[in-house]
């Protein structure tokens, strides 16, 4: 035999054909990553229903915008999510969702991730920021969760602890952050109003504790805002004001009309307060020592002209949330609810503002309600209404004497929700599209008035309560001298209410436009459904089965306990009894039998729904690709036998 029938045969060329091409489709492959990674790295596909990883256009608006460099460090101690798995996949949508602000900023937008360790000198820095640092054992090492924002002038804006329940706000919380280094100068609040919201210095030369004091809300205000008086006869608001606070002016005359009907067409923001019954002016009396005259205020000229209706001559009266008060001399009992006096709460807070989300109850007093005019193009969002245990009584009724018991003994729920404050956007027309008013005799026009403006540029954006009594400090706050110093102690969230909704509108319509969004750790609500119906249908089962147990096991201690003549127990128990007690331990073993089997029929349903979703989440995808990549080769193969023949 030939030594030459053992020599390696020669590749046939097949088969270096086939190393070629898996070379080949090697190289592609890596080629592609490569290329991927240089010009698609900014490339995001969002899969969740939700879309929370796809930023809106108010944060594209601000991140595309910014001047100067932002550097943000995110201090996360990583110990902190291996111990609570929770922080650990809230932290991924976090560090994810500031990668694309820096993937939007175009480079204006540094991020960095520092992970503090005990003792360390991160951690110091995280400390020096104002971080909070949280316990996370025993052993008291503390873990931070929390980011810092610097600009370029050294100005810091921090948020101290990424809570999950505040997820929904994320990306407003981190879009206010930057819009906020971007404009380090605190925004102007012009205030407009009748009432003395900074403080009465008449009733401070009286010396009376606690008299004259400004409003606490205005005290809230001033720690966000620089504030600016607006007279109650101006005939242009000052261009430095960003949004201006209207509460409560009455009669306020034409020129001043038009000039904060102007101030609206040129893109302002306004947060208007009227109302049919002001309980903080009637409880003031005039110069003379009188109660004054009329109590209400509205502004129905601009209203109407801008598609909104806030009726004077109505008063909104809710049985949900009612104050209790001293009852009339003539009434029997000593207190009675005031249904005129009540605190919004529960669903009457729209939960989906980040002006009202976290609210607990806003307390209102003699409210009146807000509507959209028939025809109006606006768009009117309410953030508080009343409950559907409310209806609507005339205006006169809560005024001068009032009567708490016959209002309550009239009283008849509509079963409607009435809208209190709420958001009004949309395309405005001016409400005098002749132009400025003529001015009384003697009144000289003011010098450099701003050019007409007969509708808005693009949306408008305020908001529109017909209650100015949130402001009032006996509604919401109680304030106590203490030592000298003033302690303020907040009963209802008005004044964080007032706060939140200017500090919205001062950011302007890019973080007015932000709402809140789904969450990432979201309940599988099909799990939960079918095991609502699972124990609805097996729970009546269970019961019975159970019962039956009990049942015979009760029997079961009676048979063997005996029976005997007397106060004698029986010693000697019967073939009888004995049978019987043979049966019953069959009928126990039986019965529990079946109990097991109804828990796991219980159980069943879910598991089948864990498999397949096992199932589709290992096999569907690879199932996927694989029928596609079949698909096209089927397809190739019926090209090319088209074109040969």
């Amino acid at each position: 035999m030939s030594d030459t029938n053992f020599l390696p045969k020669p590749r046939s060329r097949g088969t270096w054909l086939s190393i070629g091409v898996l070379l080949a489709v090697t190289a592609l492959a890596v080629g592609v990553n490569l290329l991927a990674d240089r010009f698609l790295s900014r490339a995001r596909i969002d899969l969740t229903q939700q879309r929370l990883y796809t930023l809106s256009d108010g944060t594209k608006q601000v991140v595309s915008s910014l001047r100067d460099p932002v550097t943000l460090r995110l201090f996360y101690s990583r110990r902190l999510g291996a111990a609570v798995p929770v922080f650990g996949a809230y932290a991924d949508r976090v560090r994810e969702m500031l990668r694309e602000y820096v993937a939007l900023s175009d480079g204006k937008v540094r991020l960095e991730v520092l992970d503090p360790e005990p003792f360390s000198e991160t951690e110091d820095r995280a400390l020096a920021y104002g971080l909070q640092g949280v316990p996370l054992d025993n052993a008291g090492d503390q873990v931070y969760f929390g980011l810092v924002g610097v600009n370029l002038l050294d100005d810091e804006r921090t948020i101290p602890f990424f809570q999950p329940d505040r997820e929904r706000f994320l990306e407003y919380d981190l879009t206010r952050l930057v819009h906020e280094l971007s404009n380090p100068t605190r925004p102007v609040l012009g205030v407009l109003s009748s009432l003395p919201l900074n403080g009465d210095p008449r009733a401070m030369m009286m010396r009376v504790p606690g008299a004259g004091q400004p409003f606490q809300a205005m005290t809230q205000l001033r720690q966000f805002f620089t504030v600016k008086d607006v007279a109650t006869d101006a005939q242009a608001i000052p261009p430095d004001v960003q949004v201006l606070l209207v509460a409560h002016a009455q009669d306020l005359p034409d020129a001043t009309l038009y000039a904060i009907d102007q101030f609206v067409m040129r893109g302002g923001k306004l947060l208007a307060l009227t109302d049919p019954h002001s309980e903080s002016q009637a409880a003031r009396p005039d110069p003379t020592g009188r109660p004054p005259a009329s109590t209400a205020s509205s502004l129905d000229r601009l209203f109407n002209a801008w598609g909104i209706e806030a009726p004077s001559d109505k008063v909104v009266v809710d049985q949900r949330g009612a104050w209790r008060v001293r009852a009339g001399p003539n009434d029997r009992v000593q207190g009675v609810d005031y249904l005129a006096w009540f605190s919004a709460q529960g669903d009457s807070l729209n939960r989906g503002d980040v002006a009202s989300a976290e609210l607990s109850q806003v307390t209102f007093a003699s409210a009146g309600l807000l509507r959209k005019r028939e025809g109006a193009t606006i768009e009117l969002t309410p953030l508080v209404t009343s409950s559907p245990q409310s209806a609507l009584i005339d205006a006169a009724r809560v005024r001068e004497t009032p009567e708490p018991a016959r209002i309550l003994a009239e009283f008849k729920p509509e079963d409607q929700r009435h809208t209190l404050l709420a958001r009004v956007r949309g395309v405005l027309n001016t409400a005098f599209p002749e132009g400025p008013p003529s001015l009384p005799e003697g009144v000289e026009r003011a010098a450099e008035l701003p050019a007409h403006k007969a509708s808005t540029e693009g949306p408008a954006n305020l908001v529109i309560g017909n209650d100015s009594d949130i402001l009032e400090d006996r509604f919401w706050v109680r304030v106590q001298d203490f030592f000298g110093q003033q302690v303020a102690t907040p009963t209802s969230d008005n004044g964080a209410l007032v706060t939140n909704l200017a500090d919205t509108l001062a950011g302007g319509d890019a973080l007015i436009s932000l709402r809140s969004r789904g969450e990432s750790l979201r309940p599988f609500t099909l799990v939960e459904e079918m095991r609502s119906d699972a124990e609805a249908r097996y729970r009546q089962t269970e019961r019975g089965l159970t019962e039956r147990l009990q049942a015979t096991e009760r029997r079961l201690r009676e048979l063997r306990q005996g029976s005997g003549s007397g106060s004698q127990p029986q010693t000697v128990i019967t073939p009888e009894q004995q049978a019987e007690i043979e049966a019953a331990r069959a009928e126990i073993v039986r019965t529990r039998q079946e109990l097991r089997g109804v828990q796991r029929e219980l159980r069943q349903g879910i598991e089948g729904l864990e498999t397949w979703l096992r199932i589709i989440n290992v096999a569907l995808v690879p199932a996927l690709i694989t029928a596609f990549a079949i698909s096209l080769a089927v397809l190739r193969r019926r090209r090319r036998a088209a074109a040969r023949g």
